[in-house]
């Protein structure tokens, strides 16, 4: 069993968090107490991926493997008295009283330097119920205090702690026009620096393109942070769906990891989901492979604020749920590829990563999940590096970040971190096979030269 342990940091991690633990209960038939329905005679899986399982006697109970961490106790109240408050471990709360305040600097520095070790000996205990722990999974914002800045100390902690365990990141970025938090740009910018070096995989979100599906897709007259909440679930739901499910072809985080990531730095994922539409249309429009495929593809079905068209595809992957043929899906997808080659680059000749799980979600008979390295993610990296120096440059803001005990040198180090992201991602559109051998040339040469001057 390879398990995997869930990290909910801040108002939006659990939130995002909560809604998770629902969705997979609901495919795993258990109920709000954490007990198995017995009215449900489905397939409940590889359940202890996500579960502990705990025997009281008279009926398994099943237990998240997830810690819920708000340096505010509003949120952590909500799910005590929630209605799926049996569900989880009292142990695994851990709530403040003053809060990061928006923060991020008062987040790693100062409140979360006073719970980093209550948190880490939960985080401890976890891992040692687990019989082979595959990753860490992490809901969080970038744009507040607690998810940026105590998400930022504990991932630096855990990484030292467990430098052999996967480090995956769900992470709400700011959006282009939704906005709460007026210094958005300096948390997120100080928490993409610890996520560029310390993370193996991020998938990216926002508010404003995840509003667009609900508007525009499934037509609700009234977008709610609970459908907002919902979608970012069903993707993590789909994305896990391998681990906890058996298919034809399976893919767990280190094999995805290792299929999707060309290079180090580039972990960024921008996500998708097929079929997004109304509940009362499905009956009129059909849902195969083919239509699941092309949907995939489209901007519209993207949970990140910016257009995959702009840029190229590095890697993709397609991750089915449903009865379903792997030779139609491997059709679509080459015939896809080779209608829109110019949106892939030609220097990785087979850069799609596909599976099949027979257990489709609850209500639909076929679904897909798409995560995507796209160059195209520097136009979201750009975006807040922009709105991040308009601020910088006059100072504004600074002083409650200095106060706490951050230096301006880390603003002007994590800005030229993002920087170089950006012109990776950049070089990378416009590089073709031809410039790739010749980079690969001037390296070689580069190191004979190195080797002669070392001799002499």
């Amino acid at each position: 069993m390879q398990e995997i342990v869930s990290l909910q940091f801040g108002q939006c991690g659990n939130q995002i968090g909560t809604k998770f633990w629902e969705t997979i209960c609901e495919e795993h038939n258990i109920n709000k107490d954490g007990l198995l329905d017995d009215l449900n005679n489905g397939d409940n899986g590889k359940i202890g991926v996500c579960f502990h399982e705990n025997n009281n006697g008279i009926k398994k109970k099943y237990v998240p493997r997830t810690v819920l961490v708000d340096l505010e106790p509003g949120v952590i109240d909500a799910v005590k008295s929630g209605i799926s408050k049996g569900l989880y471990r009292p142990d695994n709360f851990v709530a403040g009283n003053g809060g990061a305040g928006n923060n991020w600097a008062k987040g790693y520095l100062v409140c979360g330097n006073e719970y980093i070790e209550r948190v880490l000996d939960i985080i401890r205990k976890e891992v040692e119920a687990c019989n082979c722990i595959q990753a860490f999974h992490m809901m969080h914002s970038l744009g507040g205090g607690t998810g940026s800045g105590f998400g930022s100390l504990t991932l630096n902690r855990l990484r030292e702690e467990y430098p052999d365990i996967l480090f995956i990141n769900t992470s709400i970025f700011p959006s282009a026009l939704v906005s709460e938090v007026i210094v958005e740009p300096y948390n997120t910018v100080l928490s993409l620096d610890l996520l560029l070096e310390q993370s193996d995989g991020v998938f990216c979100m926002d508010n404003e393109a995840l509003s667009k599906i609900c508007l525009n897709k499934l037509k609700q007259k009234r977008v709610t942070y609970d459908k907002l909440n919902q979608l970012v679930a069903a993707a993590m739901s789909g994305v896990t769906t391998s681990l906890r499910f058996p298919g034809q072809l399976n893919a767990d985080i280190r094999k995805l990891s290792v299929n999707m990531i060309p290079f180090p730095r580039l972990h960024f994922y921008m996500t998708g989901l097929s079929p997004l539409s109304n509940p009362d249309e499905f009956g009129y429009c059909k849902q195969g492979v083919a239509e699941l495929t092309r949907d995939l593809f489209e901007p519209s079905n993207m949970m990140v604020d910016c257009n995959p068209r702009a840029g190229r595809y590095l890697t993709f992957a397609a991750m089915y749920r449903g009865t379903v043929s792997m030779r139609d899906i491997d059709e679509q997808l080459r015939l896809i590829q080779n209608k829109n080659s110019a949106y892939f680059v030609e220097w990785i000749p087979n850069n799609a990563k596909v599976s099949s799980c027979n257990v489709a979600p609850k209500g639909h008979k076929l679904t897909a999940t798409f995560l995507a390295n796209n160059t195209s993610l520097q136009d979201v990296m750009r975006r807040i590096r922009d709105q991040y120096l308009k601020m910088f440059k006059r100072k504004a803001f600074l002083h409650w970040y200095t106060t706490e005990g951050i230096e301006e040198m880390q603003f002007t180090e994590a800005e030229s971190n993002i920087n170089d992201i950006i012109s990776e991602y950049e070089q990378l559109t416009h590089m073709t096979a031809n410039d790739l051998c010749c980079c690969s040339d001037l390296e070689d040469s580069l190191e004979e030269l190195d080797s002669g001057i070392s001799c002499l």
